[in-house]
């Protein structure tokens, strides 16, 4: 008898998923992993086999192995919902890094160099949602919940993962965007909106990232929304020195996942060990 695994079954795990209150952004992310699989190996009789091929040419094809790994999670989920854990595959083993490649990581100098490039590109909204991000460690798909009332009283209440965590906004950004939202006359809900009132997307707020890099002279690899939230990171923790703090203000449930994103670059690793004076 054949095993067929059907659109039906990816719209009720999208159903699963919103019923387990997972964020939409999750939810997309993982339905468009598992119809990325459906769409190259078919639906019908599929085995193990078929899943390890699938991972193999994801390696061949040069993802890396977190971008491999969120997607073996993501079809690992779907094939335990519809009773398939036969299908399950072990994720690649990654050496855990000591260090944080140069070319990705943003620096501050570099975060001001972006913000002069949208003020002058005249992108005020662009202008204000980086150093909303990079301001106070949200998350871009926690932007929503900047809203006139929250900057009104200078803290955001964030719901993610099924947690709720307040984030406070500093009186210069408070400022700033009430001056916006008076600018724009918008007097409820989401300050960030686009002309047709609804919350910006992140693939938009991504792409208009993209063009500052030029003007701004900053690598496009290290220009993305996700690398303000580790330069907040990164600032916070050289000031505070309290990782266990600084995993409650971002939101993470363990602090390993703090680690990652305090990590320093390889430069910074080296002076370190030049300043041992272990070498007579």
């Amino acid at each position: 008898m054949k095993k067929t695994i059907t659109e039906k079954a990816v719209i009720k795990f999208e159903k699963h998923l919103e019923q387990n209150e997972k964020s939409r952004a999750t939810i997309d992310k993982y339905s468009r992993d598992v119809r990325a699989f459906l769409s190259r190996c078919g639906g019908d009789d599929i085995t193990k086999d078929d899943v390890i091929l699938y991972k193999k040419t994801l390696i061949e094809s040069g993802f890396a192995a977190r971008s491999i790994n969120s997607m073996i999670a993501s079809l690992c989920s779907f094939f335990s919902f519809v009773g398939r854990d036969d299908l399950k595959v072990k994720p690649i083993k990654i050496q855990k890094e000591i260090y944080r490649p140069e070319e990705k990581e943003l620096t501050k100098s570099e975060f001001i160099r972006l913000c002069k490039a949208a003020e002058n590109a005249k992108n005020n909204r662009l202008l204000l949602i980086l150093q909303t991000i990079c301001g106070t460690g949200i998350r871009v798909s926690e932007l929503e919940y900047i809203t006139c009332d929250a900057v009104r009283r200078g803290v955001a209440s964030v719901r993610c993962k099924g947690k709720t965590r307040d984030v406070f906004l500093v009186r210069d950004l408070q400022k700033k965007l009430l001056r916006y939202a008076a600018e724009q006359n918008i007097k409820s809900g989401c300050i960030f909106i686009t002309r047709t009132g609804k919350p910006v997307n992140r693939s938009n707020i991504w792409r208009e990232m993209k063009k500052l890099c030029a003007d701004a002279c900053v690598s496009p690899t290290k220009v993305f929304p996700h690398n303000l939230r580790h330069l907040f990171a990164r600032v916070f923790y050289g000031i505070d020195k309290d990782i266990a703090k600084l995993a409650d203000i971002l939101g993470h449930a363990s602090i390993n996942t703090t680690r990652i994103y305090i990590i320093s670059t390889g430069t910074e690793h080296r002076r370190r060990m030049e300043n041992m004076h272990l070498i007579m």
